[in-house]
């Protein structure tokens, strides 16, 4: 039984739904190992054929990680924080079987991070993305700096990121940050129409066309480590201590460059 997360299974498609409503879904710690063990499962559960990955409510598909837990971390902590969550997310990404992120709401750094780590993304006409790390004093930590670049271009990543904007779903489908943009209410039947789609394909073609076109990006590896490192090394600054204040108190960080 699992506390954060709504597990059903039907004709071969596992569907997954984070469950904390009553934190817009935000990723703590509980809810990555839950999502580990999921995943294992998946990967041995010959009955698992696919994967649909969903947030609970009406509201968030994934706002983001659990900033009170973080702004606890040490550095050394917040290094091992990013690195597991990376592990995770490429799990994720290098599931054998098609994983598709029905994106219901909000989708916010961590969030993002975990939608881009599925192999397709469908988002609802309201769903909005971002990456507001910066606005925290501190980086994305679960792949974020690698997988927007590669999905959206290195220019209007890096824009994103260091302005923390967020966009609506309709732009990030115009930017090639999500597949498909559906009403909400057709968001999880569109996702299940697409996987049927899929699951009448080979099985093992589908597993190397994921293979093979993760093969592309993993001489970039190097860059997944310099962001854990950055990760932790930003949670050791004033600034870091400074913008968790700010948003656990509802105001405005004051920044210094410290």
């Amino acid at each position: 039984m699992m506390e954060n997360l709504k597990i059903e299974h039907s004709d071969g498609v596992l569907t997954i739904a984070i469950s904390r409503p009553e934190a817009l879904n935000a990723l703590n710690l509980k809810t990555l190992s839950e999502l580990i063990t999921v995943l294992q499962q998946a990967y041995e559960q010959k009955d698992y054929r696919g994967i649909i990955l969903t947030g609970d409510g009406e509201k968030a598909f994934v706002a983001g990680a659990d900033i009170k837990e973080l702004s606890a971390l040490t550095r050394e902590q917040a290094l091992a924080f990013s690195q597991n969550g990376q592990r995770l997310f490429k799990l994720l990404e290098d599931c054998p079987k098609p994983v598709v992120a029905a994106v219901n709401g909000y989708a916010l750094g961590g969030g993002c991070e975990l939608a881009m780590a599925c192999h397709v993304r469908i988002a609802s006409q309201d769903a909005k993305f971002g990456q507001p790390e910066v606005n925290l004093g501190i980086i994305p930590g679960y792949g974020g700096t690698q997988r927007l670049a590669q999905l959206v271009g290195r220019g209007k990543a890096l824009e994103l990121m260091m302005t923390g904007d967020m966009i609506s779903a309709d732009e990030a489908r115009s930017i090639g940050l999500v597949n498909h943009v559906v009403p909400k209410d057709d968001l999880m039947n569109v996702a299940g129409e697409m996987m049927t789609r899929i699951l009448t394909k080979g099985p093992v073609a589908v597993s190397q066309v994921i293979k093979s076109v993760n093969a592309g990006f993993r001489f970039e590896y190097a860059g997944y480590e310099a962001e854990a490192e950055n990760f932790a090394l930003c949670t050791t600054t004033r600034d870091f201590k400074e913008g968790t204040d700010a948003f656990i108190e509802k105001r405005q960080p004051r920044f210094t460059g410290e």
